[in-house]
């Protein structure tokens, strides 16, 4: 699929009140047309009550879409103005006749990040940026970051970055090799799996969680996955692990174990029952020269949606890493 060029890169389109409610605002990104119709990213914001100069642009994961208020607000506190993309086809970006998630490309999304680079630095003047990311998306900005290097990047934090594909090195091996070739012929072919629903349980308040968010943008049960779109991360994957240069310090954070838990219990809230944790920790220094990872005891997959003990552990390891690489901001309080 070519890269569609966005509409508009620069000038604003009229910011009105996000789903998440005052004070945060929404803006849409037109991004031209793809097979299925238009395309549009949305870029959410919120403020700070003590402006610093200094923003955070934060990505989400797979069958996700930025709802983490807790996470913007540590930011806010300390002087940065938080800002969040939703990419094409996720959550506020998803319009009708849309297939949900998918590209066969990952440097499709450089579109829409370039433009959400452009709003936040040019237009409305902030000289430092951290990028913040979890999951898929950890992938797709350190991608996005090792191709653009922009000078305003102060910084990278990483939330359980997808940096491999699960399962064993066989499994890795000849399941990459069928993906590529299925994925230049059949694009649009399912790969069926079997997705208990516990981690969005596990998240969700209506299901023993503590989050409220939105069901049909993230689903319990995910999404589909298609094979031109896990060719696309497959292709992400290997060039991420043939060495990156993020030109900022860069924070990993992952839980300090993994699980399969079959039935919900203290595993499913304390352990990551997505992604594999010592892949996390192999790759993560293939993400540039300066690298720092914390393991979390008792995180979840979304490091900062865990329980409070895991949470807290969490943010007090943010804190330690932004004033040693980033330097000091506004305080909290």
């Amino acid at each position: 699929m070519p890269h569609s060029d966005p509409v508009d890169p620069v000038d604003p389109a009229e910011a009105v009140t996000d789903v998440l409610g005052e004070p945060w605002l929404a803006e849409t990104i037109d991004l031209g047309e793809d097979h299925e119709g238009p395309l549009v990213a949305t870029l959410v914001s919120h403020r700070s009550p003590r402006p610093s100069g200094r923003a955070v642009l934060y990505v989400h994961g797979f069958a996700d879409y930025f709802f983490q208020t807790g996470f913007a607000q540590w930011w806010l506190e300390r002087g940065y103005d938080f800002y969040a993309l939703d990419l094409r086809k996720y959550g506020r970006s998803i319009r009708p006749g849309q297939t949900p998630t998918y590209v066969t490309d990952l440097a499709d999304y450089d579109a829409e990040l370039d433009v959400a680079w452009q709003r936040i630095t040019e237009r409305d003047g902030h000289e430092q940026v951290v990028v913040a990311a979890h999951s898929t998306g950890g992938l797709v900005t350190s991608l996005w970051l090792d191709r653009r290097r922009p000078a305003a990047l102060v910084g990278l934090v990483l939330n359980s970055p997808w940096l491999d594909l699960q399962g064993s090195v066989l499994l890795r091996t000849v399941g990459t090799a069928v993906i590529k070739q299925l994925g230049a012929r059949q694009p649009m072919r399912e790969i069926r799996r079997d997705v208990s629903g516990l981690y969005g349980r596990s998240l969700h308040r209506d299901h023993g969680g503590e989050w409220d968010f939105d069901l049909t943008w993230k689903p319990l049960e995910s999404f589909a996955v298609y094979v031109g779109w896990l060719r696309a991360v497959r292709t992400g994957h290997a060039r991420l692990q043939r060495g990156l240069d993020v030109p900022a310090p860069v924070l990993v954070l992952s839980s300090d174990r993994s699980g399969v838990p079959t039935e919900m219990g203290d595993e499913v809230h304390s352990a990551d029952i997505v992604l594999e944790v010592p892949q996390i920790r192999r790759w993560a220094t293939a993400l540039g020269a300066h690298v720092t990872y914390v393991a979390v005891p008792g995180a979840r997959h979304d490091v900062v949606l865990s329980r409070p003990d895991a949470r807290r552990r969490a943010y007090d390891e943010i804190e330690r890493w932004h004033r040693a690489y980033v330097g000091e901001a506004t305080p909290p309080g």
